[in-house]
């Protein structure tokens, strides 16, 4: 079985970290900084042997070079349409990574908030970086509005038990936007609730599900009656499609709640 631990980076990152039983290799996903990885593995005693990339962000790309100078035979994987340095393996939709006992897991192809971001899905377990947020999604940067639109509408169709391992703890920041489209929402008040109590206990809100998501996630909902007639309401025009219902929602956000 595999352990899947977050590490703790920046002011709000999580560096996953992959460990298996009594098997002494690891692996890392969206390690921007080096030092707590580090940290990490020294006090587990566990070698580096791979590092998973999503995107080419520096919070998720930062620690590649201090991690490959310590363990030069980790192999790094990574998307194959952004310009990332330190790569062993650029990968595209479909493309298999075999870790072994760490899981077997395929490359999803989610751009919009990057141009090339990537995700990696295994059975029942989805490391999506910035593409979705428990609660909300990345903002567009190098990608499109549609693009992001078609990515969420990809990841809403996996099996709603899927655990998502984004790359932020965002989660009662989104879930307070998501007040403002939805206030009649009866799932969020349970799940600001419980998302609250984690944090004061000093946990983290991830991983979150996708039924979860699929419950509360204004950006999971762009289809949703109540988010398109908020959507519609804010921007003071009638909106044709998922993609205008995407676009609203995440300007809205952008401009007068984050």
């Amino acid at each position: 079985m595999v352990d899947i631990t977050p590490i703790s980076a920046f002011d709000d990152n999580y560096i996953w970290l992959l460990s298996a039983g009594n098997h002494a290799g690891c692996a890392v996903v969206d390690p921007g900084d080096d030092d707590p990885v580090h940290e990490a593995l020294a006090a587990r005693g566990l070698r580096l042997d791979a590092i998973l990339i999503t995107h080419k962000h520096g919070d998720h790309v930062g620690g590649i070079a201090g991690l490959k100078a310590h363990w030069p035979d980790a192999v790094v994987y990574g998307p194959a349409g952004e310009p990332i340095a330190g790569l062993d393996q650029r990968l595209s939709d479909g493309d298999e990574v075999d870790l072994g006992p760490l899981g077997e897991y395929r490359v999803l192809d989610v751009p919009g908030h990057t141009e090339g971001h990537i995700a990696y899905l295994a059975d029942g377990v989805l490391f999506c970086g910035d593409t979705v947020f428990a609660g909300g999604c990345g903002r567009v940067f190098s990608g499109s509005f549609e693009q992001l639109s078609d990515s969420l509408a990809r990841i809403a169709g996996l099996p709603p038990q899927t655990r998502l391992y984004c790359a932020h703890e965002y989660t009662l920041d989104n879930l307070g936007f998501a007040r403002w489209v939805e206030p009649h929402n009866p799932d969020l008040d349970a799940r600001e609730a419980q998302d609250r109590a984690a944090r004061q206990r000093g946990e983290p809100t991830l991983p979150s599900t996708l039924a979860m998501e699929l419950a509360t996630n204004t950006f999971l909902r762009q289809d949703q009656p109540s988010v398109v007639s908020a959507a519609e309401q804010w921007a003071g025009e009638p909106l044709a499609g998922r993609h205008a219902v995407f676009r609203a929602i995440r300007r809205w956000k952008d401009s007068e709640y984050d």
